[in-house]
């Protein structure tokens, strides 16, 4: 799996590196990138077998808010088998193990969880890499990682979590600090596990009963926005979690993703003055990820294909700041001037940044300037 393999004839400084569920999980938090939810009743083995959608890195088969209730029986079975044709498919020679996408599964409470489980075998651990854990909170939370431990155990295999913060006790200010820190000694004792945080700004709204419209940003939503700018802050602190972006839900494109017709733009520049690029959902989309990017989120989740390669596309990283990445973690000290001469770069201070960058910098490549990230949608 690689990142960018739907834009073949891309030419980057640096290219991405490919990577399975085995990678080091150092490298493997950063590179999930757009992780496409679906309901897990859907048949979509097909569409990895025959390779119809190249920009997929990762995904969620989804057993909680995507389907309905009764139809939990028919989503468990469903689940296990897309993993059995998957498997069956590479036993054959048609696809590889590096053809399949980072595959999780959304359970929907600890105990369907646990029901759900006992359906995994040993042999279905080569090809989906974890769970993910939805309204997890300091209640519910160490049960959740409790029956992690389980399957890996019983396997002998580890098998990744990722806890989505999204529930009403985040969401209320009076409740927030006690639960955040609830919820961080949680993930703290099970950190080896943990491969990214996540986040449910589409909850967070439902609770002030507000929707951000598509030409805003979740950043334009002050109630969500603090509990976002608290959730960075418990998480974000000197790269000990890489944080997911939260969903965003309009979409005008067709699930080909062939937009031919693209001009080259700096991005940045053109969406903050509202220059129209592609069409309103999708530029709101562009809009937002800068944002994510600009306050610390890593990938995001998406629930369209039209949505991958524009996500993916804005984590690659412009040579100018992959060469202060790499000049300042190769100084003990000190300042220094950047390689461009137009910035100081401060040892010390800036180190964290640049662990990130170029950890970005592996998983997603490194283009020449942002006029590239027009060229790279293509």
């Amino acid at each position: 799996m690689r990142h960018h393999l739907y834009n073949s004839g891309f030419v980057f400084v640096e290219k991405p590196i490919e990577f399975t569920k085995n990678t080091p999980k150092e490298v493997l938090q950063y590179c999930l990138g757009a992780t496409l939810y679906m309901p897990a009743i859907k048949d979509f083995a097909k569409v990895i077998i025959n390779k119809e959608m190249l920009g997929l890195t990762s995904m969620v088969m989804c057993f909680e808010d995507a389907i309905k209730e009764e139809d939990i029986p028919l989503a468990e079975k469903n689940a296990i088998l897309t993993l059995e044709k998957l498997l069956s498919a590479i036993d054959e020679g048609i696809i590889t193990e590096n053809d399949v996408p980072l595959i999780f599964f959304r359970v929907r409470t600890p105990e369907q969880f646990a029901s759900f489980s006992k359906h995994i075998q040993k042999e279905h651990l080569r090809i989906f890499a974890g769970f993910v854990f939805p309204k997890f909170n300091s209640s519910n939370g160490v049960g959740y990682f409790e029956q992690l431990k389980a399957i890996g155990n019983r396997h002998g295999e580890l098998i990744y979590g990722m806890p989505i913060l999204e529930g009403r006790e985040l969401a209320f200010k009076e409740s927030r600090y006690d639960e955040l820190k609830g919820v961080k000694d949680i993930i703290d004792t099970n950190k080896d596990s943990i491969l990214n945080v996540r986040v449910g700004a589409t909850d967070f709204s439902s609770c002030f009963g507000v929707r951000r419209g598509i030409d805003y940003t979740i950043y334009d939503m002050i109630t969500v926005r603090e509990i976002l700018m608290d959730v960075l802050n418990t998480f974000g602190r000197d790269n000990d979690y890489v944080v997911s972006g939260p969903v965003w839900e309009y979409f005008l494109a067709n699930k080909n993703m062939k937009f031919t017709e693209i001009p080259q733009h700096n991005i940045q520049t053109s969406l903050l003055k509202r220059e129209e690029i592609i069409n309103e959902a999708v530029d709101g989309l562009l809009r937002e990820v800068i944002l994510d990017k600009a306050n610390g989120f890593i990938g995001k989740t998406i629930i369209h294909p039209s949505h991958l390669k524009y996500v993916n596309a804005l984590q690659a990283v412009i040579r100018e700041e992959y060469e202060d990445a790499k000049q300042i973690l190769n100084v003990s000290g000190g300042v220094v001037k950047s390689a461009n001469c137009n910035k100081m770069n401060e040892i010390k201070p800036h180190r964290s940044w640049a662990k990130k960058i170029y950890m970005k910098a592996q998983a997603y490549g490194v283009i020449e300037d942002e006029s590239c990230y027009s060229l790279l949608f293509r």
